[in-house]
């Protein structure tokens, strides 16, 4: 299916490793000019050659610190200044510290309101005008599962992600006037490295840790990066122009509510 990405501008945070690189990749291979960003140049520059031997598409990339509203600002300017505007936001980055909701400090909560709540404020805010400029566009975030079904010593995530959730729903209702869609995936289990970060004890190895995570999961199986950036390329795309308001979980049947 051609999703009609070709030439379409798009930005991907944490583009260098994990769900943001398969994003970022599949994009690229689309034809949608793509700049991904994350916090270390090296992991940046590694992540950018790769993207290019895989799909034969350049990416550009920019060194930023998503929790601080410069940098916010300074992407956006880069990204309209050298590519004439923004018409994707893939709103991405790892997550919080794990642990008993009580065990934090103010300072704690207010890094994590940073990092998976106002983040996406920002950006959004930095992007907006360029998409009604351009006569539409797509924001999208990426969360995780707990926002729905909160999973115990994950609470730093569910109370931010949830309000991620919640912005998104109002904003998709305030910029559809303008043809912007803005939706939200929830990804299950995924193979990235902090699926052991998160659920592994110490020294527990990788196949206990599957097989017990598994009991949980009707399809049997891990999700890759591919599961999740395959569903993201189309809601980006034209061809997903009329989902909007959504959140969307990817968890090989995990969650167990019907809404």
């Amino acid at each position: 299916m051609n999703l009609e990405l070709k030439g379409k501008v798009a930005i991907v945070g944490g583009g260098s490793q994990g769900i943001g690189f398969g994003i970022a990749r599949t994009l690229a291979a689309e034809g949608a000019n793509v700049v991904i960003t994350a916090r270390r140049e090296e992991d940046l520059k590694r992540a950018s050659r790769d993207i290019r031997e895989l799909t034969g598409s350049e990416v550009t990339w920019i060194a930023a610190d998503c929790r601080k509203a410069e940098d916010c600002e300074r992407v956006a300017s880069i990204v309209r200044a050298d590519l004439g505007g923004i018409d994707v936001l893939v709103n991405n980055d790892g997550a919080p510290p794990v642990g008993p909701v009580l065990s934090f400090d103010d300072a704690t909560w207010h890094r994590a309101v940073e990092q998976n709540l106002m983040y996406p404020v920002r950006m959004v805010r930095q992007v907006a005008d360029s998409m009604r400029e351009r006569g539409g566009g797509s924001i999208l975030n990426i969360t995780a599962i707990s926002a729905i079904q909160p999973i115990r010593d994950l609470g730093l995530s569910v109370a931010t992600w949830a309000g991620v959730i919640g912005y998104a729903k109002t904003l998709s209702m305030e910029l559809a006037e303008f043809g912007i869609n803005v939706n939200t995936i929830c990804p299950g289990y995924i193979d990235t490295t902090r699926l052991r970060k998160v659920f592994a004890a110490d020294d527990e190895p990788d196949e206990t840790v599957r097989t017990r995570l598994l009991q949980d999961v009707p399809l049997g199986r891990v999700g890759t990066v591919d599961d999740i950036a395959g569903l993201a390329a189309l809601l980006v795309s034209p061809r997903g122009a009329y989902i909007t308001g959504t959140a969307i979980q990817v968890d090989g049947g995990l969650l167990r509510g019907v809404r």
